[in-house]
């Protein structure tokens, strides 16, 4: 009890050490899985015995005989369902070429380019060298995001990194399973027909029973079949029996049919989706705590030997330094991507903690099946998992300003809240080669902003999980333009440190336009103007227009007349190509030819 206990704790508090300190989770749960596992045994106890022991071994131990087995392979069901459940048909298409190309065509360099570099540098058999380099195909949202989160760089290079990451976690994870299915029908002898056969059959039931469970759950759920205080785990236990159930009639067919059935479920019109793969995050999150410290206590010193020689070192350089190159190099021909970009690209790329999990499950099976090299498999891929994430959690900011890709003042602007006020000013500075991002809950003003060529995303503010998106990294001006005086003062709050490192402002509040208080620092326009006020400017007037000033006392004029007419607002100063925001800019600065920015009705100032 003890040792289960102190599993989850260890685990949780991993989990939050990372997020703290803004590194990949995977890193302290397989640090602390091997300090109470092998170098427990090795060095600190007296006996020899593990601080935590995953098997019984006749003294202690959490799992007897085979339960360690059957555990991790439910955990990686699992695991799986909720990476097929990110791959989405709408999200590939929208990712754009260089995307597609980097899990298509990198994922196949790295594949075919890994698996010949393992089977010459450590000789082992193709069958052992095509698995290894199948699980390193995957990288994984969970590894990336802590190691860009706080390097600001140009939205082209942090999409890249980011959707190679969601896209290939599955992607990455069929190829290996297939593999593995190949070598398990085959007993390791070989490409033999029977085992051509036995994959077929794992092929045709997988995915049978993956896409048949799927759309069974589907109706399930859109029907209300279920109660919805049951939907998470009538879903939970319906990946449990599709794995469970496959496995019976092919054997091995089991994590294919919950890859196929979250993939069939993403591409659907499923209702309640979001709640049904934030609580599979939930789980993989505790589960991912739980597995990473087992899998790491349960390795041997033995094991960790096998690869601390050169031939490992000349392994892990030319897939870190030759191969991941290569496949971004080859994917981004003909991009709009900059050489040094490309460059950075090639060198983020830490591998995940769907890559460690599975080859933990996979190298106990095929050990217990007796196939040479399988003892290879585990502790290989961990170190390759451990290097690349200790390698670029050190070493992608550093890197990012050798090669020019790091962001010396971050220019995009966030405007939190999609009406049309927000869209209408939104577009006025997306014209003038500014990079515009509206977040808004409402679905409606996200897809009009979209339709309309400005980039906006459905998020709600209050998500937590908002301050960590890394498409936003190069954000230096925040403006909150929502209905609710409380939501942009929570916006600033909340955000300004994040997104308003150059400036954060927001509108004034309807008690500050009813009582004329004084205008704020933070103060996006005046105290005049306040959302019902810009709201039905914009209604009647849609468009932004410029004057120009020839003095200080013509801007002073000008801006009074602007403020006297019911239909115009005062929005920026245009100086020299800088656009400034009013509540900047001082008197004494203005300069003769500088252009008051205003939305409304057009003004005819003399």
């Amino acid at each position: 009890m003890l040792e289960l206990a102190g599993i989850i704790i260890l685990g949780i508090l991993a989990q939050w050490f990372a997020w703290k300190f803004k590194i990949p989770a995977i890193l302290p749960l397989i640090l602390i899985g091997l300090l109470v596992g092998p170098i427990a045994a090795e060095y600190f106890s007296e006996d020899g015995s593990k601080w935590i022991e995953p098997v019984w071994n006749g003294k202690k131990g959490l799992f007897p005989r085979e339960g360690l087995f059957y555990f991790v392979s439910l955990a990686i069901s699992i695991i799986l369902f909720e990476g097929g459940l990110t791959l989405r048909k709408s999200e590939v298409k929208n990712v754009g070429p260089v995307i597609t190309k980097l899990i298509t065509l990198g994922s196949l360099v790295t594949f075919v380019l890994s698996g010949i570099i393992a089977h010459y540098v450590l000789d082992l058999s193709w069958e052992i060298s095509l698995l290894f380099s199948g699980l390193i195909i995957v990288t994984g949202p969970t590894v990336i995001s802590p190691i860009l989160r706080n390097i600001p760089l140009k939205k082209d290079v942090a999409a890249v990194l980011k959707w190679e990451g969601i896209l290939i976690d599955p992607i990455g994870a069929l190829v290996a399973v297939l593999v593995f299915e190949f070598i398990s029908v085959g007993g390791g002898g070989g490409f033999t027909q029977t085992a051509l056969l036995e994959f077929g059959k794992i092929l045709l039931f997988g995915t049978t029973f993956g896409f048949t469970f799927a759309h069974a759950l589907i109706a399930i759920i859109n029907n209300k079949l279920a109660p919805h205080y049951l939907l998470n785990v009538v879903s939970l236990s319906a990946v449990l029996l599709v794995f469970v159930l496959s496995d019976l009639f092919a054997h091995e067919s089991g994590l294919l049919s919950v890859v196929v059935m979250g993939m069939v479920m993403a591409n659907s019109k499923l209702k309640s989706f979001d709640e049904l793969l934030y609580f599979k995050e939930s789980l993989s999150i505790l589960l991912i705590s739980i597995l990473f410290i087992l899998l790491s206590a349960n390795m041997n010193i033995s094991e960790l030997e096998l690869i601390f020689n050169w031939k490992t070192a000349l392994l892990f350089a030319l897939i870190v330094f030759v191969v991941r190159p290569l496949g971004v190099f080859l994917s981004t021909r003909k991009s709009t991507l900059q050489f040094n970009e490309k460059l950075f690209i090639s060198w983020v790329g830490p591998r995940g903690i769907v890559a460690a999990g599975i080859a933990s499950l996979f190298g106990s099976k095929l050990m217990k099946e007796g196939v040479a090299g399988a003892e290879y498999i585990t502790p290989l891929v961990f170190m390759i998992v451990l290097g690349t994430v200790l390698l670029n959690a050190t070493t992608a900011r550093m890197f990012a300003k050798i090669v020019g890709v790091f962001l010396k003042e971050s220019e995009a602007i966030v405007f939190i809240g999609a009406s049309q006020a927000a869209r209408v000013i939104a577009k006025y500075l997306a014209t003038h080669d500014k990079r515009v991002i509206l977040l808004d809950s409402n679905k409606n003003y996200v897809k009009a902003s979209k339709e309309e060529g400005i980039e906006a995303f459905n998020i709600d503010i209050y998500n937590e999980n908002l301050d960590d998106n890394i498409e936003l990294n190069d954000a230096g001006y925040l403006i909150a333009m929502t209905g609710s005086d409380v939501i942009n003062k929570y916006a600033l709050d909340r955000f300004s440190k994040v997104y308003g490192e150059r400036g954060a402002y927001r509108l004034a509040s309807s008690s500050e336009v009813s009582t004329k208080e004084s205008e704020n620092a933070d103060m996006l326009f005046t105290a005049n103007d306040d959302y019902i006020n810009l709201t039905e400017t914009i209604r009647d007037f849609p468009t932004v227009h410029e004057i120009k000033v020839s003095s200080i006392e013509d801007f002073n004029a000008k801006i009074t007349e602007i403020h006297n007419h019911l239909k115009s607002i005062p929005l920026f100063l245009k100086s020299n190509g800088s656009i400034k925001i009013l509540a900047e800019v001082e008197e004494s600065t203005v300069k003769e030819k500088d252009v008051i920015v205003y939305a409304g009705e057009e003004l005819f100032v003399s």
